[in-house]
């Protein structure tokens, strides 16, 4: 499966990316079929050269480009990319709850934390009890 995506280039703490077109499981250093642009994220207008017709004959070849690529290539007015940005997976965001939902953990917690508290408080009565009897 052919992915369009960036490979990195540049000295250290100077990133230079090139798009290119490769094999997905090739190397991100590795080889790759066809250079098909720059972006270079440090300069303030975000430099980016690409060539849109041969990107659009590797996306009719069945290339698919990585979310990040779509992002910039949608940046810079290329049609049907937002069906390459992927949505925020659900294990970093949280899941939409409805109200009643959602309070019923907070009630959870509460109760939790109550419990927690109460041993804590016995635990300090009994210290002071002791502290009592070594003074007598």
């Amino acid at each position: 499966m052919l992915k369009i995506r960036l490979t990195r280039r540049g000295r250290h703490n100077v990133a230079i990316y090139r798009i290119v077109v490769a094999e997905k499981d090739a190397p991100i250093k590795g080889a790759f079929q066809e250079i098909l642009g720059h972006y270079n994220p440090i300069l303030r207008s975000k430099q980016i050269e690409v060539k849109q017709d041969r990107i659009k004959y590797w996306i009719s070849k069945g290339a698919i480009p990585t979310p990040t690529v779509a992002s910039l290539l949608k940046n810079l007015g290329m049609e049907s990319m937002e069906k390459y940005l992927t949505k925020p997976s659900k294990k970093r965001g949280k899941k939409k709850e409805t109200a009643a939902e959602a309070k019923k953990p907070q009630e959870n917690k509460e109760e939790v934390k109550k419990v927690k508290e109460e041993p804590k408080e016995e635990k300090v009565e009994e210290k002071v009890k002791e502290e009592e009897t070594k003074s007598e």
